[in-house]
């Protein structure tokens, strides 16, 4: 689909304007400028600053579609300035394209990754819910039906963690083990084949070490708690049963009153990685939460995107865990697989239910842009827009019925349908990491190879981005000097408190 847009020159609506239009076409290009191009579609936008009325004509097909919005822009610096018309412009944008497809966008013109975090930023503005509900309805359109679960979301995080608002004296680790035992076909991780060129674990885990020590030494120095540690990849548990004891061994003595951490997760995503030897290991040193993920129930699925477990092994690896005393199981699960329809996801919802973990996450697949799947879509035939909502439809059905709640909630770019990742929980099983990370209220600080690290300024709540190198070679080339900026960085935010 060419869409020529006339009336609008900055070129800062170019990206917002394409994110919406990918909504609607499979492929879109956009023209702000006259262009030589069969034009498909062709935008007006009229402003009229006398009575703050911007006016949208779109002619397509022949037909005219309009949509207008009445406003008043109360913005006095640029930047904010600029927001508020970027909201107006994609409003009557999104209006004039539902009445031109027929496709009602449900998360309105939202296209970020947190849509929850707005709203818990209206709230710490001392907003009201009613009046957060309204401004999302009637300036960035989104339905009933989200703003319902993001409520839903915002209040359960708040219960879980009542001092979310005030953890910014504390921080959170993530620690990156980048190894798997295969890469699967959507992923876009840092995952190298275990036996491959890539997979030096000695020298890997020797700059690991290092960076924990000095990261533990600056935190004690400050007098700095850890909330959460997160063990994520690649599969943590690709490593040995005694590279994992020995990397334990390092967090408990290099961190801070690790006594006191709220929550460690260790992802053991990948059933074929999950021996009893393991699990002794993560019990000796009381990891209370592990992901054990299924993905999907159907075996031909996990062949086709590169799982070389069975589903027999998943099943027989949660019931070794369940005998061994790990009570705090997540499970992943991934709508609109290849091959994959509404019958094909109950099967795995009903194969969930005889196991029954603590915890839930359902997502909706996306088309990562350098994932296997993405590089060869014709290979991947995924189900239609229509099938992915009748599947996640069936997904809030069955998590309702179970006793499951939402907790959190998160976006991607291609996603199917336009729809969300859920995590869902019974009851005092929610994951705290996963809530920090998704609302980005505290510090969390990467360690290891393709760890990002997001620090918080704990006055301005501005965020500064620091990412370690992806692949396990730069990373044991360069982790000591990684490790120094790291901590300068930490010292630039931090010497204010």
């Amino acid at each position: 689909m060419r869409i020529q847009i006339s009336g609008i020159n900055d070129e800062r609506f170019m990206r917002p304007l394409q994110l919406i239009s990918n909504l609607f076409f499979e492929e879109a290009e956009i023209f702000l400028k006259h262009s030589e191009h069969d034009i498909e579609a062709l935008f007006n936008f009229e402003f009229r600053q006398s009575d703050f009325r911007l006016a949208c004509e779109l002619k397509a097909e022949g037909k005219t579609y309009e949509a207008f919005l009445e406003k008043s822009f109360t913005a006095t610096d640029e930047k904010e300035q600029f927001k508020q018309m970027k909201q107006a412009v994609l409003n009557v944008y999104v209006t004039a394209l539902q009445q031109y497809t027929g496709i009602t966008q449900k998360w309105g013109i939202l296209t970020g990754v947190r849509p929850t975090k707005l709203f818990h930023k209206k709230k710490l503005e001392g907003r009201k819910n009613e009046e957060i509900y309204k401004q999302l309805k009637e300036d960035l359109l989104v339905s009933n039906e989200k703003i319902r679960i993001m409520e839903q979301i915002v209040e359960k995080q708040l219960t879980v963690v009542p001092d979310l608002y005030n953890l910014t004296k504390e921080v959170s680790i993530y620690i990156g083990i980048p190894f798997c035992p295969t890469k699967c076909a959507y992923c876009t991780f840092p995952a190298y084949a275990i036996g491959g060129k890539q997979g030096k674990v000695d020298s890997f885990l020797g700059g690991l070490h290092y960076e924990m020590r000095m990261i533990g030494e600056w935190l004690k120095e400050r007098g700095i708690n850890i909330t959460t540690v997160y063990y994520g990849g690649g599969t943590p548990t690709s490593i040995t049963a005694e590279e994992m004891d020995m990397l334990y061994e390092e967090m408990y003595t290099s961190f801070p009153n690790v006594d006191r951490i709220r929550e460690i997760t260790v992802e053991a995503g990948r059933p074929d990685t999950i021996t009893r030897e393991k699990l002794n290991v993560l019990k000796k040193w009381n990891i209370d939460r592990i992901s054990i993920n299924p993905q999907s129930y159907i075996q031909e699925t996990l062949k086709a995107i590169g799982r070389h477990h069975t589903v027999e092994e998943t099943i027989e690896k949660f019931h070794l865990a369940r005998e061994m005393g790990i009570n705090n199981i997540n499970m992943d699960l991934i709508i609109g697989l290849p091959g994959e329809g509404l019958k094909e996801f109950e099967f795995t919802l009903e194969e969930t239910a005889k196991l029954m973990p603590e915890s839930l996450t359902v997502h909706t697949l996306s088309f990562k842009r350098a994932s296997e799947m993405t590089k060869n879509k014709e290979k991947y035939k995924v189900a239609e827009r229509s099938e992915v909502e009748k599947m996640m439809n069936k997904a809030v059905e069955w998590t309702k019925a179970n006793h499951y709640e939402p907790y959190y909630l998160y976006r991607q770019k291609n996603i199917l349908g336009n729809l969300e990742n859920v995590g869902y929980s019974r009851k005092g099983y929610e994951s705290i990491y996963n809530i920090i990370i998704m609302e980005e209220m505290q510090t969390i600080i990467g360690l290891g190879c393709g760890a990002s690290s997001k620090l918080i300024d704990p006055v301005s709540r501005e965020i500064t981005h620091f990412a370690n190198p992806k692949d396990p070679k730069s990373y044991n080339d360069g982790f000591k000097h990684y490790t120094n900026e790291k901590i300068k960085l930490l010292n630039a935010i931090y010497e204010r408190i």
